[in-house]
């Protein structure tokens, strides 16, 4: 375990409160692992970050294990102790320090000492099954493998083991051939489709531009609010004062119901406009009326709106207003305390066929929202077809969206602190739609 960052003189304090980074790097003996780590930590020097790697939670071997260590398998995902490396891993993320243990290799043991570990801006957990193994591999914001020709790991595997781990060369090509390489064909390679970046590593061309391309990700990364660094498919329009200032109006009980519809209305507009980046354009060039070509593009047709019931109706005026003879249907869904239940759909007979913009101006607990989704992915339209629009959400609802579906598109305006008992917003808007609607 390593640990660098802006704290100085040993003390690495966290630079950016909240939700951390782990990133997952894979790969194959001696591939180069440790090295892109290391890069990648060099060139996080303003955050604070912590490594992990695989090899301290190899699991204690049993006294039947130890009389004939090297028949064991090392390579093999058995050999881990995997609950301790989810805890470890989990301890880290939720901002508590951790307990990592020392494994020695000559004596193929655990140390009694441990390393003492805190909270981090970024986790970099690395070796050869991190992206084999679904429980860590489905905890990773990013997931890298480092591919490396196998003549050079080979290589690298002897001069290492020999030189640092008590071994000679015939028990280490022994012990490659009968285990390393197997479980690399069996299970390391397989997880390179896993990966959200693939680095092509040697021995004198090191990748220093993927590095550099990954540290970027993570430096923007790191400037995101929590829950767009935990989901990509969740975003937050830029802020500024006008938009501070009509959340301002809106959120204000003595706002009048015209002052409300106002700005809720251009609240609306602002987020509509904003989901409309997001859909598909196609290139398309003009003539202006000056005789000269000019080539920008054109938006892709087969869109509609569905509103939820009630609240979601006060967003279909934004939505006409840009997207002029724009379809529309509605979804009524009736919410008990732990569940929901849709007593009304109006859905546009080919909707299987378009992308939809889903409006709820309010996302709570995120139970109506998700009985939605499901209803239009029950019609037959894709998840990556579908916009979530919403002017202010909550943690619960966000989390509980993008999880369920990873392919939808979620978009607010901004994110309140918690729901309720009552099932209100905190801060909040207030009920949505009696403020929009009634007098």
């Amino acid at each position: 375990m390593r640990a660098s960052g802006g704290g100085g003189g040993g003390t690495h304090k966290r630079l950016h409160a909240g939700a951390c980074f782990l990133i997952g790097v894979a790969g194959g003996t001696a591939s180069g692992k440790t090295t892109v780590c290391d890069q990648i930590m060099q060139r996080l020097h303003d955050s604070c970050v912590v490594m992990l790697s695989q090899d301290s939670f190899y699991r204690c071997l049993t006294d039947e294990e130890r009389q004939n260590v090297g028949a064991f398998n090392f390579d093999h995902p058995s050999a881990f102790d995997v609950p301790l490396l989810m805890k470890t891993l989990q301890d880290l993320r939720e901002g508590k320090s951790a307990e990592v243990p020392i494994y020695d290799f000559a004596k193929h043991s655990r140390s009694e000492e441990t390393h003492t570990t805190g909270p981090a801006d970024v986790i970099v957990v690395e070796g050869i099954l991190v992206l084999a193994m679904q429980e860590v591999r489905e905890m990773c914001n990013m997931k890298i493998f480092v591919d490396t020709d196998d003549d050079l790991r080979l290589a690298r595997r002897i001069q290492r083991d020999v030189a640092h781990r008590g071994r000679d060369v015939a028990s280490v090509l022994k012990q490659y051939t009968e285990h390393v390489k197997p479980m690399f064909d069996m299970y390391v390679a397989p997880s390179r489709r896993h990966a959200d970046v693939i680095i092509p590593w040697g021995n004198r061309d090191n990748n220093l531009v993927a590095i550099d391309l990954i540290v970027e990700h993570i430096r923007t990364k790191l400037q995101q609010p929590d829950l767009c660094r935990v989901f990509p498919n969740f975003q937050i329009i830029p802020s500024n004062f006008q938009i501070q200032g009509m959340h301002t109006i809106i959120r204000d009980r003595e706002t009048s119901k015209e002052d409300f519809v106002f700005y809720a209305d251009r609240l609306n507009r602002l987020v509509v406009e904003a989901g409309l980046g997001f859909l598909p354009f196609t290139e398309r060039s003009v003539i202006t009326p000056t005789g000269n070509a000019y080539s920008g593009v054109g938006f892709a047709r087969k869109l509609c709106g569905v509103s939820i019931i009630r609240s979601g109706e006060a967003m279909e005026a934004a939505l006409r207003a840009c997207c002029k003879g724009i379809k529309l249907g509605k979804i009524l869904v009736h919410r008990h305390r732990d569940s929901s239940d849709v007593i009304y759909e109006k859905l546009p007979s080919d909707i299987a066929d378009r992308h939809v913009m889903l409006l709820d101006p309010l996302l709570t607990t995120g139970g109506t929202a998700v009985k939605a989704i499901q209803i239009l992915k029950d019609r037959g339209v894709p998840e990556d077809r579908i916009l979530f629009l919403t002017i202010i959400a909550a943690p619960e609802g966000v989390h509980r969206v993008c999880s369920s579906f990873p392919g939808v598109k979620l978009l607010t305006s901004e994110v309140d602190e918690y729901v309720d008992k009552n099932y209100m917003l905190v801060p909040g808007a207030g009920s949505y739609g009696d403020r929009y609607f009634c007098e």
